[in-house]
């Protein structure tokens, strides 16, 4: 079955680029592009993609404003951030508005393929490139902020070391292959750390497991 993706960017060569990649890559097709966040919901609306690859920085309506209006009223889009941006302030806005991956534009074709499996997947996704930034720009969040699950996590030595893969970026498939377990026992252990820690979205994860010291900024 082909994952339809819409690209939002206000290059044109960089809309070029990316669909030159997707191309080679088995299973997508871009059906859409728009040059501007202000088009994002109408062109999504029209087109009804299963990912959006959207950039951050564009002119008129922004990327990460167009993301907060999208997400408002489609809640359950996908969003792949494909950013030149590492600012970790950015990255982690990005993140909690609802993306559910982020990658940078020097990223491989190998890399977005994994993105894109991620996503297609309903995991999230993390550029390796990225993944110490936002861990610590979690760290420097959590100072003076009291987690609201903190010292009552109660999970299992196996949940905490899925939990650290997590954090880093691992998706799912990466973690069963790594551990030796199957991807339905990966997923259930995954459903089962987000009930415990009612949480739900990778940033608010890759935070808790800064602040209970689960994952260190030399991981």
């Amino acid at each position: 079955m082909i994952c339809n993706l819409l690209l939002v960017d206000d290059h044109a060569l960089i809309r070029a680029g990316v669909r030159a990649l997707i191309l080679d890559i088995p299973g997508y097709a871009v059906i859409g592009e728009a040059s501007d966040g202000a088009q994002l919901l109408e062109t999504f609306s029209a087109l009804q993609p299963d990912i959006v690859l959207l950039d951050l920085s564009m002119k008129h309506t922004g990327g990460l404003d167009a993301l907060q209006q999208l997400k408002g009223a489609y809640p359950k889009s996908k969003v792949l951030i494909l950013s030149m941006h590492t600012d970790p302030e950015l990255i982690m806005r990005a993140l909690e508005s609802g993306a559910h991956g982020y990658l940078l534009k020097d990223t491989t074709a190998n890399e977005l393929e994994h993105a894109l499996l991620a996503l297609r997947n309903n995991e999230r996704y993390l550029s390796p490139a990225i993944a110490h930034t936002v861990i610590t720009q979690a760290l420097v969040r959590s100072q003076g902020a009291t987690s609201p699950a903190a010292h009552s996590h109660n999970l299992t030595a196996r949940q905490l070391e899925i939990l650290r893969l997590i954090v880093r970026g691992k998706s799912t498939r990466e973690i069963a292959h790594g551990l030796g377990l199957s991807i339905k026992t990966v997923e259930a252990h995954r459903s089962q750390i987000m009930k415990r820690l009612q949480i739900f979205d990778v940033a608010g994860l890759v935070l808790f497991a800064v602040r209970e010291q689960i994952i260190s900024l030399d991981d």
